[in-house]
């Protein structure tokens, strides 16, 4: 395979989006309309990649994956280290 040929992981703004006439607003995969914090529910309630996937068929693992890179990337911008003030 040539490197034009290689397939590139897409980012957290190729998988999420927000569009005021889409869901408020609120953020959302790419091409459907199931929102970020739906999928980050889920996961936070103990569901499964697997189970997530057969509740949402519009969804892929890099949509379930770009859910847990956007909630890392939001989670190290936002919360202070125990012990050190903000």
């Amino acid at each position: 395979m040539n490197p034009s040929q290689a397939k590139t992981k897409p980012t957290i703004n190729d998988l999420i989006v927000r569009d005021p006439k889409t869901c408020g607003g609120q953020p959302v995969f790419r091409g459907t309309r199931v929102t970020l914090r739906t999928v980050l529910c889920s996961l936070a309630a103990g569901d499964t990649a697997e189970a997530i996937l057969r509740d949402f068929p519009s969804l892929t693992r890099e949509h379930i994956q770009g859910a847990i890179e956007f909630a890392a990337a939001a989670a190290v911008d936002d919360l202070p280290f125990p012990g050190v003030s903000a």
